[in-house]
């Protein structure tokens, strides 16, 4: 039995459950349970198990995350969410979707992609460790979020969400971050896009170099009767970055009617 992660919640209606990425919390979505509470949504905002007050699990694998969002999902007993993952958090969207697809009825992806880098050890095991080093060296989380979320964002991010981000990046312990960063090498599920069967919408960056519009572009290919939208002036961090416009173009997803395919 999975161990029920922490939330936020407010608001009541439908569900949508976020997932955060590598460097968040449940915080990291608090535009978006404001907005999506006041417009009719039970809005719920994860923390990563290790994340916030989360209990890290063993092992830190996606299989392990996704039976925690499961546990989540059915502790919410709301029957079906819908599933909103940004970055690492789009990949333990991902591997929900192919374990238990009847406890998602609608989908967004937001920065994120369906596989991590090259299959080849070396090449995963250099990503670890260069993103590792700072801490080797005795760096802290809040000093490396100094570094590394100016170099997410794109031309157009409002002030306030750059430092929303760079907060919730000084929260991560520093021993999930290196967790979650070698279980990220590991994932892989791009032979499961076509057989995501519920409304997607796939939200890009255009200058987001984690999750290339490129990338996402192609994934859409794959989810058929998908939607793609591209956010201009916005790198990695797209709902920070933008909240408002992130906001409307979620919402008005939302509203279309639900088609199958």
């Amino acid at each position: 039995m999975s161990t029920m992660p922490t939330f936020s919640t407010l608001g009541a209606g439908p569900t949508i459950l976020m997932l955060h990425g590598i460097g968040g919390g449940n915080l990291a979505f608090a535009p978006q349970v404001e907005t999506f509470a006041g417009s009719g949504y039970r809005a719920v905002a994860w923390d990563m198990p290790g994340y916030g007050r989360s209990a890290p699990i063993e092992p830190y694998t996606f299989k392990g995350l996704a039976q925690s969002c499961i546990a989540l999902i059915e502790g919410l007993q709301c029957g079906s969410v819908i599933l909103l993952g940004h970055s690492m958090g789009g990949m333990v969207a991902q591997e929900v979707v192919a374990r238990r697809p009847e406890l998602v009825n609608k989908l967004i992806l937001c920065g994120t992609s369906p596989a991590f880098g090259k299959p080849d050890g070396d090449w995963q095991r250099r990503f670890v460790a260069e993103r590792t080093a700072p801490l080797d060296a005795g760096r802290t989380m809040a000093e490396l979020a100094e570094t590394l979320v100016p170099q997410m964002i794109g031309p157009g991010a409002l002030p306030e969400g750059v430092k929303l981000a760079t907060h919730c990046m000084a929260q991560v312990s520093p021993a999930t971050y290196r967790r979650a960063l070698e279980a990220l090498v590991s994932f892989d599920r791009k032979a499961n896009l076509p057989n995501i069967h519920v409304p997607t919408l796939l939200v890009a960056g255009e200058h987001d170099k984690n999750a290339p519009p490129a990338v996402m572009k192609k994934m859409a290919e794959q989810i058929a009767g998908s939607s793609y939208i591209e956010m201009k002036g916005i790198g990695h961090l797209q709902n920070l970055e933008a909240p408002e416009d992130f906001d409307g173009l979620v919402l008005n997803f939302l509203a279309l009617p639900r088609v199958l395919h």
